[in-house]
């Protein structure tokens, strides 16, 4: 009978020891699973430090990912049709301008993205899709920050009492003389150009859209073209600045802001005619399920929040504002430095994606050819 029992006693044992093996597996598994490498696609600079503080670090740590961070987003649309002709898609997250997501989206290379889904609700509850200021959600486009671009200039290459204040003292070489840095694209620079020669702010992109306000534009860029130092990345303005090789510079508002703040450089922002605009995340197509998780969490209201203690774009959700304060490492208060404050933003022109995701191949190309003349 004993034997009997110990028999029997057998099968169950195995049973058991097969089912502790097989958990030990799934959970080496899981392990394993959860401590991906996920290749994320940014701008590179203050903005990127500002990811890796608010949403890479904090995740990183609740669940082992390591993150790559990848400074390629100013050619993001061209890496991405580059890696899918290959077959070869290696991003799997890229922080990308509505404009080059709209383009896209449109050419199958990033997924569209059911928002209620696949982000966080508020605090409240509220659904994601009510949650994020206005054009932040796109098709396949979820945005983070409301981030402009504006133009600065070293105050020391100006006397005190004649510091430059309006876009159109960028144009104006006479009363303020000295190189120019400006992106190598048409966008933002026409736009300016046309506000600079008397265009009212609401015309700005119908004038575009015609071969008179083309011309018009390039014509008022024509007075300074001599004196313009063309930049392609974002860390290019503030050295420039720094080093006194050019007196103004356009830049994204969060590059200035980290030069005058932790560099103590000598800096300050025209507000006028800032070009705001959003940016956020694209997930290349075939990429939903790796960065699903990820996602989730860096899009949710505090960790937007969290992103707005250490550089000065605004969060793209309405829930996150109530959460921002001061400056992580400096202390100071961040709204007056956000392009939405007020008084920055009483002359803004809020960039149209849709414009540009129609025209910029065309006008890329004509801005290549009037640089080349």
């Amino acid at each position: 009978m004993k034997r009997d029992t110990q028999q029997a006693g057998k099968p169950a044992l195995k049973l058991m020891v097969c089912a502790v093996a097989g958990a030990s597996v799934l959970g080496l598994a899981s392990v394993a699973q959860a401590q991906q490498t996920l290749n994320i696609v940014s701008w590179g600079g203050a903005y990127s430090m500002s990811q890796e503080r608010a949403y890479h670090e904090p995740w990183m740590e609740k669940t082992g990912d390591n993150i790559v961070n990848i400074d390629r987003s100013a050619n993001a649309l061209a890496g991405l049709r580059a890696q899918s002709q290959a077959g070869n898609v290696t991003w799997d997250l890229v922080d990308m301008l509505p404009a080059d997501a709209m383009i896209a989206c449109a050419e199958g290379l990033i997924e569209p993205l059911d928002h209620d889904e696949l982000l966080a609700p508020a605090p409240d509850g509220t659904p994601a899709s009510e949650d994020f200021v206005d054009g932040a959600l796109g098709e396949c486009f979820v945005a983070s920050i409301v981030y402009s671009n504006i133009v600065a200039f070293n105050s020391s290459m100006f006397p005190e009492d004649k510091q430059p204040s309006t876009i159109e003292d960028v144009f104006d070489l006479e009363n303020y003389p000295g190189q120019r840095a400006l992106m190598r694209r048409p966008i933002n620079n026409m736009e300016w150009a046309l506000i600079a020669d008397g265009v009212d702010r609401e015309d700005v992109y119908d004038m575009l859209e015609t071969e008179e306000g083309i011309q018009r534009a390039f014509a008022k860029l024509d007075t300074i073209k001599d004196h313009v130092i063309w930049w392609e990345e974002g860390s290019q303005p503030p050295q420039l600045l720094a080093d006194r090789e050019v007196a103004f510079a356009s830049a994204y508002n969060g590059r200035i802001f980290d030069a005058m703040v932790s560099e103590n450089q000598p800096f300050e922002i025209i507000w006028d005619a800032q070009v705001f605009e959003l940016d956020g995340w694209v997930v290349p197509t075939g990429k939903l399920d790796k960065v699903r998780d990820y996602l989730y969490f860096a899009t949710d209201t505090q960790r937007l929040a969290d992103q707005a203690q250490y550089i000065s774009y605004g969060p793209a959700r309405l829930s996150s504002s109530e959460y921002v304060s001061t400056h992580a490492e400096t202390g100071i208060e961040m709204e007056p430095h956000m392009p939405t404050y007020g008084p920055n933003f009483a002359t803004a022109l809020q960039k149209d994606d849709e414009f540009w995701a129609d025209y910029s191949d065309e006008l890329n190309q004509r801005f290549d050819a009037w640089l080349a003349q």
